[in-house]
């Protein structure tokens, strides 16, 4: 039998799979056609502080080997999410110990320090899982990811305000991902989350303007996991707490890349949307290779890409 349970910040999950904020819904929304208590957690769409409309005009379109979205945190507001979403979540999972996190993001540091504080008193969700990719009002725009001092602003005054384990979502779209990690560590954070969705465009030739009514969306899907993969390998290496990796992770191969770089849980985001059973394949693809390599534990992968005696062949 293979022990497929990790530690995460200190909390046990029955297994290492996820789903990716922003493409599952609730995951309550399946109803009892896709059996959700079968993951280890699920990530809740993002949550704001006030209810949003997300953006207008076109909002999703196809790339090769991927997808580009900008969807503006459409959300019904973290108050909603406790008072009427959270209870049916916990209704529908707490039997089976599938945990909840809760996804957050803010236009000021304020806006995310109120969101901690309003979930800290919500024993059901585990942990906060904080976008940091969300434009920085007061800084012209500026992403809080991008710069890592507002990164550690934010950590500081999430920490601050939370009562549950704090993680950091990495975007990207920067310099040296690195530099940015360390910083969130020392400032507190008790894991990442990597990698947040690549910035990109697509422009229709034959009207000779952007599909996407905000110009620019974000990338996500397999053309996105190399360096998604490149990242958590990178910063595996630099910083002592665990990570939580997406990006482009269609089939259990994928989400070994990702362990064997350096992550202790996964999520699966965009493939959910062409089956919602994906992040279960994953589950059960994980177990078969332990199986078939006389794994004895997931956890046993862990960074083994860059460890000494890793055993593979």
């Amino acid at each position: 039998m293979v022990n497929m349970q990790v530690d995460f910040c200190g909390i046990p999950f029955k297994n290492p799979v996820s789903t990716a904020s922003g493409t599952y819904g609730f995951a309550i929304e399946y109803g009892s056609f896709v059996p959700v208590e079968d993951l280890g957690s699920v990530t809740t769409k993002g949550l704001t502080l006030q209810a949003r409309q997300g953006n207008s005009g076109v909002r999703v379109v196809e790339t090769p080997a991927g997808m580009l979205n900008c969807i503006g945190l459409e959300n019904p507001g973290v108050d909603a999410f406790i008072q009427d979403i959270l209870p049916r979540m916990r209704d529908r999972l707490a039997a089976s110990d599938t945990k909840i996190i809760a996804n957050i993001s803010g236009n000021t540091v304020d806006e995310y320090a109120r969101m901690a504080e309003k979930l800290a008193a919500c024993p059901d969700v585990a942990l906060l899982e904080v976008n940091i990719s969300c434009p920085n009002v007061r800084a012209g725009g500026m992403a809080f990811g991008t710069s890592c001092s507002q990164a550690v602003a934010v950590c500081q005054a999430v920490k601050g305000a939370a009562g549950q384990p704090v993680l950091m979502k990495l975007s990207p779209n920067v310099t040296d991902v690195v530099e940015i990690a360390l910083g969130l560590q020392e400032a507190g954070a008790d894991g990442l989350a990597m990698i947040n969705t690549l910035m990109g465009m697509v422009i229709d030739v034959d009207k000779r303007r952007p599909v996407l009514g905000n110009i620019t969306g974000g990338l996500s899907g397999p053309a996105v996991r190399p360096v998604g993969v490149r990242m958590v390998w990178q910063v595996a290496q630099a910083v002592d707490i665990p990570i939580l990796a997406m990006g482009g992770i269609d089939t259990a191969r994928d989400a070994l890349e990702y362990i064997l770089a350096g992550a202790r849980m996964v999520s699966v985001g965009a493939a959910a949307f062409a089956d919602p059973l994906a992040p279960m394949q994953v589950v059960e693809g994980l177990r078969a290779y332990c199986e078939k390599y006389q794994v004895a534990a997931i956890t046993d992968l862990v960074g083994a890409a860059w460890k000494e005696d890793t055993g593979g062949n």
